[in-house]
């Protein structure tokens, strides 16, 4: 049975927060808002949490494409290679936002992703997302449970997605509802940026 948690995105609550983080600390899954859609996340640097992520997807983690959530830009660094000045401006006037930026990866990714040449990198516009990857000290991975077939309100009734998920996930965070419609997906890893997707966030940041 999945914990359920109401956090409220004007002003989480630190202790709420804390649960969360104490959840994925000790490798659980939890299913939490985003500026988006509701998102399914674990730490990034538990492997065994990763790989039930994976199965949930039915996907092999190394050729899983999950984003990384990310609190800022700073700890960008960690995960990327050497962007250009170009690409950090577009970063910086897209971010926090309804976005998923396709970057090179750098050496230093977790080990499930090291053969990576690229990762999806988010930075939600939510607070609760962010205090979450704030608080644990490192990203969280993020795949949005969007299903096509699904009737929609599966994916924005927290108590609907609860009721989907219960045996799946440790934790359910109730946000409110959520959208139900995905991020924009730009690649930023060549020299022109090339979107890959367009949902909510809009394409003027170019």
């Amino acid at each position: 049975m999945a914990e359920f948690i109401r956090i409220y995105e004007e002003n989480p609550n630190a202790k709420e927060i804390d649960k969360v983080v104490k959840v994925l600390k000790k490798g659980g899954l939890i299913i939490y808002p985003t500026d988006t859609v509701y998102g399914l996340g674990c730490d990034i640097t538990n492997i065994k949490a990763l790989e039930k992520v994976a199965r949930i997807k039915g996907v092999k983690l190394e050729k899983s494409n999950f984003s990384f959530v990310c609190h800022d830009l700073s700890n960008l660094s960690d995960y990327v290679k050497q962007i250009d000045t170009s690409t950090f401006k577009i970063l910086k006037r897209a971010l926090p936002g309804a976005y998923t930026f396709i970057l090179p990866g750098s050496k230093s990714l977790p080990n499930p992703f090291k053969k990576r040449k690229t990762v999806g990198i988010r930075v939600p516009n939510n607070n609760i997302a962010l205090d979450i990857v704030k608080q644990l000290g490192n990203p969280i991975i993020s795949t949005s449970i969007h299903d096509e077939d699904e009737i929609l309100e599966y994916t924005t009734d927290p108590e609907l997605i609860l009721e989907k998920w219960d045996n799946l996930v440790d934790l359910v965070i109730d946000g409110g509802y959520g959208g139900n419609e995905p991020s924009t997906v730009i690649d930023l890893s060549d020299a022109e940026p090339v979107v890959i997707r367009e949902g909510k966030g809009s394409l003027e940041i170019f």
